[in-house]
């Protein structure tokens, strides 16, 4: 506790963190308690200079867990200013992390962390010289592209102990006595080149484009913050009890040394949904992380159902589940559901009770909700274990009736986590389940299988999202109390996204009271909807990619950046054709009755002349059509489009200029543009329309329904709105039935993609008939994110 009434923040204010950060830290209970604990273990509670301060925080946030014993040893170090940067810190950590609780040498550790080892401004100097000798013709070359970070890597590697500013403001002062001022040059992007052969990192020091910024090894390979599994024999976490001493949970030895004779040392990872829903973007991101982990260390990973409620399951949300992951690009190991293990789960049940770890309880829903606000026990917490074992029988073989009864782990009722208080480990159910039957009239809860189940599976890191780490204690108590191998457990962050709602329960109201068109509506964030509306498996993966694997909870993705992941492959993949969505009727007058010509259109940018299969025809004849927006009555300077005696380029085709337009009764509507065309294409306009002729005279060009998709929702965050589905956006689909489009497309199958030139990127869907192409607009041309930054 803070003495003298001093509040937390006082004491983290006293010792140098800005209030930002003070204030960002009292957010979060965990890091208030070990930091305030640190403080008072350094013994600076009247403050501090802001580097210790700094160095106490990294402890408070960092110190290994199985090492805390060692922890006021490391704090005289920091306030005695002989360890005193980050990178000492860091060695510190590491020293702790593979001595454990055992006792050490304190020579062994002052080597080890640079005690003592004074790097004099001289020496960085002197070594800063030597790698930029060793480097001069790569740095000369790429100039101020040079990867600093790699300049800096090498200087730590000769003087690991030195001042980082000062290498940092030494580096800067020598690529300036070199390179001298930079130039306008310096700044532009280089152009693209021919994919080369990689060179080897050891051969030259790789060119850094200062836009966008080269990607360190985490973002290049995100897995490399997990460990090994022959790493996990330290202290996963501390659980206090009101009662009891801290219980800090770990795998024993032998207990280890069987598991990875079990594993034969592999990674097994697991993708553990409720098949009660359809799968949304958050579920890709788990997927990743799991399945990703598995990949990238040539382990395994199951695709474990949590069927664990009779009553939520439904087959039709196991199929959408397997299909979905095989779309996502990922290949189970094994498909397996919990209630394979409903006979192990019962069987370890009984070993609970019997071990004065869980008992049979008769309390309501109500009642208990009750007990746990005033963290008061059970009345029948106490009874014999016989008699639970004799109870937990009778519930099993359908003796009691449903809701008179549950089996409850006996955890601590006065603990600070009420993910302790006595959580339920089976309740009755007089329910038939979808997989395995009517066997069974008692069901395990999420809290009580979970757990069991990874350990079985021999689960060597078990991923999931950070709302499930206050539920670490329980996970590790129940493991610790059955003597189970425990697996290395880490949470992440949801994947958060503006303009959408990610609950099951707010989008199932949202297809239920029809707001969108089912749970693959193009407008949805569910994976059926993302993948309806043309965005690719691989675009979502490599958005998820981008955005990391962090334990930040307070961000929210802008729906932007994934629109920039998704342009990004579909300008590589989607082949570029011409569709009018609200047609202009043009009559070319010096074009000749029932001439047509076909041109030829580029379906990719860069397309050679000598490659047909780059090119599709398209029709030019004396009717064309282009956008009622490409055309105004009155032209301006800022205006490309066609006007009254004004000339545009027509793509892939010639050069028109508007001579007359024919107006409607009410002397405003335009129904017709007349000119000429340019048939040697000497005029040469600054504007440049995509447009659709009549493939044949007097009969209307291809039509097709396009379907515009925008924000489902007007706010960035509905979710926190008390009437959310108030804010639903009116716009967010535009059916445009009848658009013109090139007679290439005719052929187009459902999920083919293209570039709608000038529009956007759009999609065959599902809903097209022999007799009209229905297409769904994935996303637009313009690039807000990629502009702003990334």
């Amino acid at each position: 506790m803070v003495e003298n009434d001093e509040t937390p923040l006082d004491l983290f204010l006293k010792i140098g963190l800005d209030e930002r950060t003070a204030r960002n830290t009292i957010a979060n209970n965990k890091v208030t308690s070990n930091l305030t604990a640190v403080i008072h273990e350094a013994a600076v509670t009247d403050g501090c200079s802001r580097t210790i301060g700094n160095l106490l925080y990294t402890v408070a946030t960092k110190f290994p867990a199985n090492a805390l014993v060692h922890r006021p040893t490391l704090l005289q170090y920091i306030v005695s200013l002989k360890i005193k940067t980050p990178a000492q810190l860091e060695a510190a950590f590491s020293f702790f992390t593979s001595t454990g609780s055992e006792n050490f040498q304190l020579n062994d550790f002052e080597e080890a962390c640079g005690v003592g080892v004074d790097v004099s401004a001289e020496d960085v100097e002197r070594t800063v010289n030597e790698i930029f000798e060793e480097n001069k013709s790569t740095i000369l070359e790429h100039r101020y592209r040079t990867n600093v970070g790699d300049l800096f890597g090498h200087v730590r590697k000769r003087q690991p102990w030195a001042d980082p500013k000062i290498v940092k403001q030494l580096i800067d002062a020598k690529l300036y006595e070199l390179l001298g001022a930079r130039t306008a040059a310096d700044d532009e992007k280089p152009s693209k080149k021919k994919k080369e052969k990689p060179v080897k990192v050891e051969d030259k020091i790789v060119a850094l484009e200062t836009s966008p910024a080269q990607p360190v090894e985490e973002e290049l390979n995100p897995f490399l913050i997990f460990p090994q599994p022959e790493e996990n024999f330290k202290v996963h976490t501390e659980i206090f009890f009101s009662d009891r001493p801290v219980l800090r949970p770990c795998n024993s030895k032998e207990m280890l040394e069987r598991h990875l004779k079990a594993t034969g040392g592999r990674v097994f990872t697991r993708f553990p949904p409720e098949p009660n829903g359809y799968l949304h973007i958050g579920h890709a991101k788990a997927m990743f992380v799991s399945f990703g982990l598995a990949k990238e260390r040539g382990g395994c990973c199951y695709l474990r159902f949590d069927d664990t409620n009779p009553e939520a399951e439904k087959k039709e949300y196991i199929d959408h589940i397997e299909e979905i992951v095989q779309w996502m690009g990922w290949e189970p190991f094994k498909i397996t559901y919990t209630s394979d293990y409903f006979q192990d789960l019962y069987d370890l049940a009984v070993e609970l009770i019997r071990r004065g770890q869980a008992y049979v309880d008769h309390q309501t829903p109500e009642e208990i909700k009750e007990y746990r606000e005033k963290k008061m026990n059970s009345p029948w917490r106490d009874r014999p274990i016989e008699e639970s074992l004799k109870l937990f029988d009778e519930m099993r073989r359908g003796m009691i009736e449903e809701g008179k009864a549950t089996l409850r782990m006996k955890q601590d009722m006065q603990s600070d986590n009420f993910n302790m208080y006595d959580l339920i480990a089976y309740r009755i159910k007089f329910t038939p389940h979808p997989h395995a039957g009517d066997k069974w009239c008692v069901y395990p809860s999420y809290d009580y299988a979970h757990c069991i189940v990874d350990s079985l599976e021999n689960i060597t890191h078990s991923l999931c999202t950070l709302e499930f780490e206050t539920r670490r204690a329980s996970y590790y108590w129940l493991l610790h109390v059955l003597g189970l191998y425990h697996p290395y457990v880490w949470e992440y962050s949801r994947l958060n996204v503006t303009n959408t709602v990610m609950s099951k329960r707010k989008l199932n109201r949202l297809v239920t009271e029809k707001w969108v068109d089912g749970w693959d509506d193009p407008r949805l964030m569910t994976l059926a909807g993302l993948r309806r509306r043309g965005v690719t498996s691989t675009s979502i993966n490599t958005f998820i990619r981008g955005i990391g694997i962090t334990r930040s909870d307070c961000s929210i993705i802008r729906l932007d950046r994934l629109e920039y992941y998704i342009r990004e492959e579909l300008n590589k993949t989607a082949p570029r054709t011409m569709v009018v969505l609200h047609p202009l009727k043009v009559v070319i007058t010096n074009l000749e009755d029932g001439s047509i010509t076909d041109l030829d259109a580029k379906k990719w940018p860069d397309a050679q002349e000598d490659d047909a299969s780059a090119f599709h025809k398209v029709p030019f004849s004396k009717i064309v059509y282009i956008e009622q927006s490409d055309f105004r009555m009155k032209d301006s300077k800022d205006y490309y489009g066609l006007a009254p005696g004004k000339s545009v380029l027509l793509r892939y085709a010639f050069p028109i200029k508007c001579t007359e337009v024919i107006l409607s009764d009410d002397k405003e509507t335009v129904v017709e543009v007349r000119a000429e065309y340019d048939s040697s294409k000497k005029t040469k306009p600054k504007g440049v329309l995509h447009w659709v002729a009549e493939a044949s005279p007097g009969l209307n060009p291809l039509t097709v329904e396009v379907r515009l998709f925008d924000k489902l929702f007007l706010s960035e965050n509905p979710a926190e709105l008390d009437d959310w589905l108030g804010d639903l956006n009116s716009q967010s689909k535009v059916v445009v039935p009848s658009a013109y489009a090139v007679p290439s497309l005719k052929n187009a199958a459902v999920g083919d993609r293209f570039q709608f030139e000038r529009l956007g990127y759009f999609v065959v869907d599902k809903d097209s008939t022999p007799e009209k192409l229905v297409f769904n607009r994935t996303v637009t041309l313009r690039d807000s994110y990629g502009k702003g930054g990334k």
